[in-house]
């Protein structure tokens, strides 16, 4: 219920459209600038209107609800709490402003583009009554679905030369240079919505790798591995193996962090076949470069890029494997920890996590180093 309130605070906040007037009495002293009319779902109107007083500055304004109606004259708000009169909300003003929106909305609107599950999304249908450009939007998609949105598309490929050969996609990519850093890595599309590459720590010629899947949203933001509530619970694991962080090497199947929006959040998305593919070729370098004798596989994304492969963590657990140089473990994400319904459960997975650490440092310490390893 109060998520639902809130909800109602946050719609009226961005629904809310003034008019300006441009007909009031100069003796009219209380005669506001702007008015709007709103409908919210619930009696938000005093909390949402303390908003807009704070961002119009001394223009004055009055929203009008069916429950009531809130009046800044410039210094002061004032609420007043009544049933609407019919017609209380009409008011025949002429808003030039909102004829350059409304041509401005128009276009731009792009047909070939239309999603109507995402448009009513981000704009549900029944807000579009409140909304100069609500109806236009009828128009907009029956005119796109009735021809506007080819026409759209022909236009832009009429434009091109030349005759249709057919190839294959891959053969269709152009040759690119490797990478010079991870910055700069263009391999997959993961970058475009990603605050940074997240690279790796730890000491470079260490016995253990830790690979985990990708960066988390915290991870994403401080470029730093294993920093959020999954790498605290690694942490834990970690000091429990007899370990400590500063002994391990620790990175990411893929770089960049993968999401999908969810309202203010962003939430893990996990990364396909193909994007953990184009940071294979990160992870080679760094198995290069730190040659471990023992490779700790944090999930089932971070075992398909250690075996290069689609296989199945079940199978591996608790049976270490050889791998070009060194063993191979497989065990639980600690992000698996965290999904579960109970402390119990969740308590296990860790102890699992923990036991695979152990097996690990038991290797590496009865491993011989050696000067090179196969890769």
């Amino acid at each position: 219920m109060a998520k639902s309130v809130r909800r109602a605070k946050h719609d009226m906040i961005a629904y809310v459209r003034f008019r300006k007037q441009t007909s009031a009495s100069a003796s009219a002293v209380q005669t506001p600038e702007y008015i709007a009319w709103y409908e919210p779902e619930h009696d938000v109107l005093a909390w949402a209107a303390e908003h807009f007083a704070q961002r119009m500055g001394r223009s004055t304004w009055m929203i009008t609800t069916p429950r009531g109606a809130a009046f800044w004259d410039g210094q002061q708000l004032h609420l007043e709490q009544r049933r609407a009169l019919p017609g209380d909300h009409r008011r025949d003003t002429a808003d030039e402003a909102e004829a350059l929106w409304l041509a401005y909305y128009r276009s731009t609107f792009n047909p070939a583009r239309l999603n109507e599950a995402a448009l009513e999304q981000h704009m549900p249908v029944r807000f579009w009554k409140g909304l100069p450009e609500g109806h236009l939007i009828p128009a907009i998609i029956s005119e796109a679905k009735n021809g506007a949105r080819r026409v759209a598309q022909a236009s832009g490929v009429g434009a091109l030369s030349g005759k249709t050969i057919p190839i294959e996609a891959d053969m269709a990519q152009p040759v690119r240079d490797q990478p010079s850093s991870l910055d700069a890595c263009r391999r997959c599309d993961l970058w475009r919505n990603a605050t940074q590459a997240v690279g790796s720590s730890g000491p470079s010629r260490a016995r253990i790798m830790l690979i985990g899947e990708q960066p988390g949203d915290q991870e994403d933001l401080s470029g730093q591995p294993f920093v959020g509530p999954a790498g605290q619970l690694l942490t834990i694991a970690i000091t429990r193996a007899g370990l400590s962080r500063d002994q391990i090497y620790l990175t990411n199947a893929v770089k960049h962090f993968k999401w999908e929006p969810r309202g203010k959040r962003r939430l893990h998305k996990t990364p396909g076949q193909r994007e953990i593919e184009a940071c294979s070729y990160w992870l080679e370098r760094e198995l290069r470069t730190v040659r471990p004798a023992v490779i700790v596989a944090l999930g089932a994304t971070a075992l398909t890029a250690l075996l290069r492969g689609k296989v199945s963590l079940r199978d591996h657990l608790d049976a270490p494997f050889k791998v070009e140089g060194g063993w191979g473990i497989a065990t639980y994400h600690p992000s698996f920890a965290l999904r579960q319904q109970n402390d119990a459960d969740r308590d296990k997975v860790l102890a699992d996590i923990s036991k695979a650490l152990i097996r690990a440092r038991e290797f590496a310490e009865s491993a011989t180093p050696t000067g090179t390893k196969e890769q």
